[in-house]
């Protein structure tokens, strides 16, 4: 490692062109790693509700499904509309009432449940179907040119539209999520570290570790929006400590060693260890996400792990070749810092620990109860402002035709058609079933299917399938649609027990309960996989747990706050956020932990060792958590994207969360703790003063 460490003091020339070099083909990668704006798509594939969806893609061609309302047209005019948005690439059919009759027929004569699907008092509704899925780029652009054709008198409802908005209002403000978060770093940075010219360099060290990981996400052919959105971000607030750590031992060493690259050869030697293992939580933290049946944590797990080895390797490479080039004007621009030498603050904790103990374990009890009560939200457009087109479109559909969500049943075309009758009525009959539409409600009872035009039955009956529509006035993921859905699967199998039932709200229900299970999983790995690290790091059985505890405790304050407040988060948040919130911030309690254990060595009474550590390490401690509070509250600020907001928010309180009880609570386990560590550890030394 030492000569490692002074190769890449010497180099620094050769290190800086060779990582300007690499931002070529990193640009390359960003530009053209595609984007997933459907979180449905994540779901596992062996799901009924998935097999659905590929079946009326192969077999319908209907990819997505798209409801299309048109306020106050004349049938002909109607007629016209239709024909355009068929001609749109992307759309497989429109369908209307013209495919069955005649717009001169009188409307009156239409079955009930036909005309109350498709006209309302001052409006008519058309059934988009599209090729492709909702996320597909072809999708995208049929909505866009539906749009553009029906103008202002028509809307465009259904998930396609939902993500279309989701996709333009995400990527008008990734750009300013970048910017506000380097622009609140450098504040914090410039108010907290010693020099106006070190954020700059920090941040053009982790920019250049960025732009790495966002080049490299080709490797995996496509990202979730919400990676992309917050990947920049969290990575610049999970590895900003490493910078810190470095350059405080940097300007330790120019003390002691004859010139600048023989002080940067050590500082680099010296703390490449202790980052390593920093960053070794963090990473399982990312990586336990990679557990989740929804594929998007490995998605986010593996994008976050892969951004915090390349913000490592720059630390170490970039960052040491930077500070040496610029030395001289770091230390021209040095300046006094707003942080105090936190010599009373760390006195009063340590008077005051047991108190502060008794404080945290009874604020445990409501955090554990607002923990478990926050309500959680699994539908997209919650998380979008109210006035975009497909959020309207949405609620004129709900207002007008008293339909939030569309469901489609397949059936083996060969099922007799009196059982088919026989299972519509029963559908009909399920609390919130607006209507149900199959073959006979279209043509009438009487027809026999021989008569029926080949192209018209093929809408309905292909690939071995036959398509019913089933329209409810639930909200997909509600209480109520949960209940109903329960009850149309068991009417489908019961009298087809291959039957499947498909569309927005069956794939969000299998999303809550592969949510719940996540949720689980997740974090049961990630206190697992970072209690293994802290156990090896430490040789202590009982450390591991009382720091993951701490932890624990900000994490159930910060997910519990929700409750309190009156708010709900979405359920993405639920299963990541404690896990990055433990992964990011257990390096604050290893830090503070580890200088305890070296002043305890020194052979000083527990209670003085406690408090010369927490002098030492509340700065970089305060430094790290404020930076990371600075990326992440910014954006939680300004996103109009409400999972956004909401994730960066509940990131950026759970750094400052988790700093208070580091600072406050963890000593005064610590302090209590000390006999027991000290046995049950390989390399604790017992205090030999006062205090034992």
């Amino acid at each position: 490692m030492k000569k490692l460490s002074q190769m890449i003091a010497k180099n620094r020339v050769v290190i800086l062109v060779l990582a300007f070099i690499l931002l070529i083909p990193s640009a390359f990668g960003y530009f053209n790693t595609k984007v997933n704006y459907d979180i449905l798509s994540y779901l596992p594939s062996d799901l009924e509700t998935r097999q659905a969806q590929a079946i009326l893609k192969e077999q319908f061609g209907c990819g997505s499904l798209a409801m299309l309302i048109v306020d106050d047209m004349d049938n002909k005019d109607v007629e016209k509309l239709k024909e355009k948005v068929e001609e749109v690439q992307g759309v497989n059919e429109v369908i209307w009432i013209n495919d069955a009759l005649d717009i001169s027929v009188p409307m009156e004569i239409l079955p009930s449940s036909v005309k109350d699907m498709l006209f309302s008092d001052n409006s008519t509704l058309m059934i988009v179907k599209l090729s492709e899925s909702d996320a597909d780029i072809d999708t995208q652009k049929a909505v866009q040119e539906i749009r553009d054709i029906t103008g202002k008198q028509a809307f465009l409802s259904g998930i396609a539209g939902v993500i279309k908005d989701t996709k333009d209002l995400a990527d008008k403000e990734a750009p300013i999520y970048i910017l506000i978060a380097v622009i609140l770093s450098l504040i914090v940075l410039a108010l907290t570290m010693e020099s106006f010219l070190t954020p700059v360099i920090f941040l053009l060290s982790i920019g250049i570790a960025i732009a790495y990981n966002m080049g490299t996400n080709i490797w995996f052919g496509d990202i979730s929006y919400i990676t992309k959105a917050l990947s920049a971000v969290l990575q610049l607030g999970v590895t900003m400590d490493y910078s810190i750590f470095l350059l405080h031992r940097y300007d330790e060493e120019r003390e002691i060693q004859k010139d600048n690259t023989s002080a940067m050869a050590v500082a680099i030697e010296k703390t490449i260890g202790s980052i390593a293992g920093s960053s070794l939580t963090t990473i399982a933290g990312f990586l336990a996400l990679c557990i989740m049946k929804l594929a998007l944590g490995k998605d986010i797990g593996f994008v976050m792990a892969k951004g915090v080895v390349f913000g490592l390797i720059c630390t170490v490479t970039v960052l040491p070749a930077l500070i040496l080039v610029f030395d001289k004007g770091i230390h021209r621009f040095k300046h006094k810092t707003v942080l105090p030498k936190f010599e009373k603050s760390s006195a009063w904790v340590i008077k005051h620990h047991k108190v502060l103990v008794l404080i945290g374990a009874l604020i445990l009890i409501p955090a554990l109860i607002g923990y478990k009560k926050t309500d959680v939200y699994y539908n997209l457009d919650e998380s979008l402002p109210k006035d975009l087109p497909s959020i309207v479109a949405n609620n004129k559909l709900k207002a007008e035709y008293n339909m939030m969500s569309t469901n489609i049943i397949l059936v083996n075309e060969d099922l007799d058609a009196y059982k088919v009758n026989e299972m519509i009525k029963e559908l009909k009959g399920v609390d919130g079933v607006t209507s149900v539409v199959g073959l006979e409600d279209i043509l009438g009872a009487r027809i026999p299917e021989s008569f029926i035009p080949e192209d018209l039955l093929s809408k309905i009956k292909n690939g071995g399938y036959e398509e019913i529509m089933l329209n409810s006035k639930y909200k997909a993921a509600s209480e109520d649609v949960t209940t109903q859905l329960k009850e149309i699967n068991n009417i489908v199998k019961k009298y087809d027990p291959e039957g499947l039932v498909g569309g927005e709200a069956p794939l969000t229900n299998d999303l809550i309960n592969i949510a719940d299970t996540d949720f689980k999983m997740v974090s049961f790995a990630s206190i697992i996989a970072i209690f293994l690290i802290i156990l090896i790091i430490f040789k202590s059985p009982v450390i591991p747990i009382v720091l993951v505890l701490a932890i624990e405790l900000a994490i159930y304050i910060n997910l519990g706050v929700p409750y309190y407040m009156g708010t709900s988060i979405p359920f993405i948040a639920s299963i990541v956020i404690g896990t990055i919130q433990l992964g990011a911030t257990v390096d604050y309690a290893i830090l503070l932990t580890s200088r305890f254990k070296e002043e305890l060595a020194k052979n000083k009474d527990k209670n003085e060792a406690m408090r010369i550590s927490l002098q030492g390490s509340t700065r970089s401690i305060v430094t790290s958590a404020l930076t990371f509070f600075g990326a992440t509250a910014g954006v939680g600020i300004i996103s109009d994207m409400e999972m956004i907001s909401s994730l960066c928010t509940l990131m950026a309180r759970g750094a400052i969360i988790s700093m208070f009880v580091i600072l406050f609570i963890l000593p005064g386990i610590l302090l209590l703790c000390e006999k027991i560590i000290v046995k049950t550890s390989k390399n604790f030394v017992e205090c030999v003063e006062g205090g034992k």
